[in-house]
């Protein structure tokens, strides 16, 4: 891919509801955001994402290049300008501190579709020129394990901000943005629904982090002697949401239950295995209370709330497609 830089005239004024206010955002219907990479190759093939695509995430090719080439290509530039600043502050400092890695996080319901925007994003912005090296870290791995949840009466809310080692989470990221050589993550797995005991990732000096999680965006929450403390979000250099209508959430969700009864369910060391056997009816219904009991609540309660917070917001229609973009004005 060649190195680009937008127009100025590539955004259009943006105002919030129907109130006439000036707007903090630039808001782009799909076809205008479409055409910021029109004439870019699409460095990804057929299989790729089929490889890459999570369950019930329906993005085709041509989704990728109206929506996923243009984010990719706005991050990159994002990036470069960010080496420019790192040099123009060495050169002010006159320290010959290494540059960080560059952190984006990435937010949104359960079953919204935010793992696969994670995962299309590491490989495009991979293949774009001053960057190859892009690691991808879930906030997953820094739940609290199963047995501990249990102990804390917290397993049924599970995905919920207190359900996280927010701690350890916060170390991580503080090590990321410190410019530490190695850096290590859990690894969490969806099959055993828990912490891999023994298992870690490994950061190696990347260039980018894509940090993807349900909670990434939460504020800082205050201390118990008042003070403000420091959240993960104060260590992004970019964050986007992945955003669409609560009830059609609701419906992928249990869709993509459905189709989880029919695979991952039946493996023998699933967490999920006694919702393998349910039929049609009963699965949809136990869908729609997991649904109704934990995940809408947490993106009701926890999780919408801070998409305001975020540069960039993917809106969702209920095909799946994204129809629009709003991005924070600079």
């Amino acid at each position: 891919m060649a190195h680009v830089t937008l127009n100025e005239n590539d955004g259009q004024m943006a105002k919030t509801e129907s109130n006439g206010f000036p707007s903090p955002y630039v808001d782009l219907e799909r076809s205008r955001w479409a055409e910021l990479s029109d004439r870019e190759p699409l460095p990804l093939t057929a299989q790729e994402l089929e490889d890459l695509r999570g369950l019930g995430d329906e993005v085709d090719l041509d989704e990728v290049r109206a929506i996923y080439l243009p984010l990719s290509r706005l991050l990159s530039m994002q990036v470069h300008g960010a080496a420019r600043r790192h040099e123009a502050m060495r050169d002010f400092l006159g320290t010959f501190a290494d540059r960080t890695p560059f952190v984006i996080g990435i937010a949104g319901s359960v079953a919204a579709g935010k793992s696969t925007t994670a995962r299309l994003l590491r490989l495009l912005l991979a293949r774009w020129p001053g960057h190859p090296r892009v690691s991808l870290v879930t906030t997953d791995g820094f739940l609290l394990p199963n047995a501990e949840l249990e102990n804390r009466g917290l397993l049924g809310r599970k995905g919920f901000p207190e359900s996280y080692d927010r701690k350890a989470l916060l170390q991580f990221i503080i090590a990321v943005k410190s410019g530490e050589p190695r850096v290590t993550a859990p690894v969490y797995s969806h099959l055993t629904y828990d912490i891999v005991p023994g298992e870690q990732i490994e950061l190696n000096r990347p260039d980018i982090v894509l940090v993807e999680g349900l909670n990434v965006l939460q504020p800082p929450r205050p201390r118990a002697d008042g003070r403000t403390g420091l959240a993960i979000s104060d260590f992004f250099d970019f964050s986007l949401y992945v955003d669409a209508a609560a009830g059609d959430i609701r419906s992928w969700y249990i869709d993509r239950f459905l189709w989880l009864r029919e695979t991952a369910f039946r493996e023998p060391e699933s967490y999920f295995r006694k919702y393998a056997e349910l039929d049609h009816d009963a699965a949809v219904d136990q869908a729609a209370f997991l649904w109704d009991t934990i995940n809408g609540p947490n993106l009701t309660e926890n999780i919408a709330p801070t998409r305001s917070r975020a540069t960039l917001v993917m809106r969702k229609s209920v095909d799946h497609t994204v129809r629009r973009i709003r991005l924070r004005k600079i």
